[in-house]
């Protein structure tokens, strides 16, 4: 006998700003946002800071001397720390089913079909109480029979304390669905972004009920077969399996702002080098070579004042490679041609593309396979020591050591659980 499918989506609440509150006790009763690269604008905000009416997106310049006054504490993006915080809470819910999908830091897709017969709602509740004792954080539960279900739960659970953290839709009659699809916009809609939504509403399709109601094919006539596909998943119909082994990725990109303005050729290829090895190491984590690097450098668009310059160049590689040495002395060939002085870099990107498994290509005549085979071989171990010892630990020359073109993260908190000086110490009274 099949089992009727159901999908859970377990979502972080407020996931950037409850991490930097777990390891920082005078934070907790107080508003939290966290700002993008070079503390730029408001990417997380705690449910303190929402309530305050700290918009998402803001540029922190022009609300920091409000909110401040407003007791709002404004911290960096503190990269590693949510990284292991979330591997960490996906350690927790590979307990609760083989069946994983982790869609996102803080979001991951789980299938529990096969406890239909159980009261997943009680499930769900001991899910967030696991999640909250073992690792810290607090989530939120949607149960439903496709993802685009699971999503739409996943809301409900969070904006209606009716369900206290966890809603299951099969457990709701229709005349409940029905209401709650028609108070619901249909911008709350997994995949349907503000465009779309315009675009519905001019059509008179403004609520989750008024697209779940659509004929599937006028939609895919008017629209997309994607957003066709998502009217079948919220009457119902799996259109969206899970993913429990990510696909390869078909390009890698690695990019960053300065800090500030960089003018020389030298702080570029120390960008670029960085850049280039991230990408690389990712590269090697897939099993795969790249037979194509791409080198993007641009002034900053918001200083119309300042000359403008920006070039990205794609060029193919001599032979498929995962080695980080080749690719960067590729990168920086590339670098070298679009480089034009006299102008304030303010980014520098790139992108490994045309990717293939490892060993995938034919091999051609000046290749040296021993040679191949230790250099790969000395990669790998390259990877092994920064996975234990932190990112960086070893890399390229060519990347430069001071680094003083990284981005600003003057309000950065520690890094509390990657980090054997970070970590947090109870004194006795």
């Amino acid at each position: 006998m099949t089992a009727v499918p159901l999908i859970a989506l377990v979502d972080c609440n407020n996931f950037y700003a409850s991490c930097e509150k777990l390891f920082e006790p005078t934070l907790a009763a107080r508003p939290v946002v966290v700002l993008s690269n070079n503390d730029g604008c408001v990417v997380a905000r705690s449910a303190e800071a929402k309530a305050l009416g700290v918009g998402m997106g803001v540029p922190w310049f022009k609300i920091a001397a409000q909110a401040e006054t407003q007791g709002v504490v404004a911290l960096s993006s503190n990269y590693a720390l949510y990284a292991d915080m979330s591997n960490r809470v996906v350690e927790v819910l590979s307990d609760f089913t083989p069946d994983l999908e982790v869609y996102s830091i803080d979001e991951s897709f789980l299938d529990v079909s096969v406890f239909a017969h159980l009261d997943l709602v009680a499930y769900g509740q001991r899910i967030r109480q696991r999640v909250a004792r073992w690792v810290g954080l607090p989530v939120c539960v949607g149960i439903g029979p496709t993802k685009t279900l699971a999503k739409l739960a996943n809301h409900f659970a969070k904006k209606r304390p009716f369900f206290d953290g966890v809603c299951h839709l099969d457990t709701l009659d229709e005349p409940t669905r029905r209401r709650l699809f028609s108070e619901t916009p249909v911008n709350e809609v997994w995949g349907v972004g503000g465009r779309i939504a315009t675009k519905l509403a001019e059509l008179g399709i403004e609520t989750v009920e008024g697209l779940r109601a659509a004929d599937p094919d006028w939609i895919r006539q008017h629209f997309s077969v994607v957003l066709a596909r998502t009217v079948r998943e919220l009457n119902g119909t799996t259109c969206l399996n899970l993913e429990t082994v990510a696909p390869p990725k078909q390009q890698i990109m690695a990019s960053r702002s300065f800090g500030s303005a960089v003018f020389h050729l030298i702080e570029l290829r120390e960008a670029v080098a960085h850049h280039i090895s991230r990408a690389a190491e990712k590269l090697r984590a897939q099993g795969g070579e790249a037979g194509a690097v791409t080198v993007m450098i641009r002034t900053n668009p918001f200083k119309p004042t300042d000359p403008q310059y920006q070039r990205t160049v794609t060029v193919p590689l001599v032979s498929p490679t995962a080695d980080t040495l080749d690719l960067v002395a590729g990168a920086t060939n590339v670098l070298e041609q679009i480089y034009r002085p006299g102008f304030a870099y303010h980014k520098a990107g790139v992108m490994l593309s045309e990717l293939r498994a490892a060993g995938a290509r034919q091999s051609n005549l000046f290749d040296d396979p021993a040679q191949d085979q230790r250099r790969l071989a000395a990669m790998h171990a390259m990877d092994a020591i920064n996975r234990k010892w932190g990112r960086g630990t070893l890399r390229a020359a060519a990347a430069g050591r001071k680094q003083g073109w990284q981005m600003r993260r003057e309000r950065l908190s520690p890094a509390y659980t990657t980090s054997w000086t970070d970590l947090p110490v109870a004194l006795a009274q």
